[in-house]
C-alpha cells in the first residue's frame, strides 16, 4: 500500500501522528514522514496504526492506494 502526503491539504491538526509514528511534522506544523522528505511511502497492508491515520485524516491530507 502507498500513503500519500498532499502538504498543501494539511492544517497541521496532529491527528495523525497520534495514529502513526510513521508521520512526523515539519517546523510550520505541516505533516511528513518520520524518516523521510519524500511525500510518498509503501507501508505493510498490516500497519493498522497508519491505515487509521489516513482515513482520519480531517482535510484528506494523506491518501492511500
Amino acid at each position: 500500500m502507498k500513503v500519500q502526503i498532499i502538504p498543501k491539504q494539511c492544517i497541521a491538526c496532529g491527528l495523525c501522528q497520534t495514529y502513526s509514528s510513521v508521520f512526523d511534522y515539519h517546523d510550520d506544523g505541516i505533516v511528513k514522514f518520520t524518516d523521510s522528505d519524500s511525500l510518498e511511502k509503501v507501508i505493510p497492508s498490516t500497519d493498522v496504526d497508519t491505515i487509521t491515520a489516513v482515513k482520519n485524516c480531517p482535510t484528506k491530507a494523506l491518501t492511500i492506494s
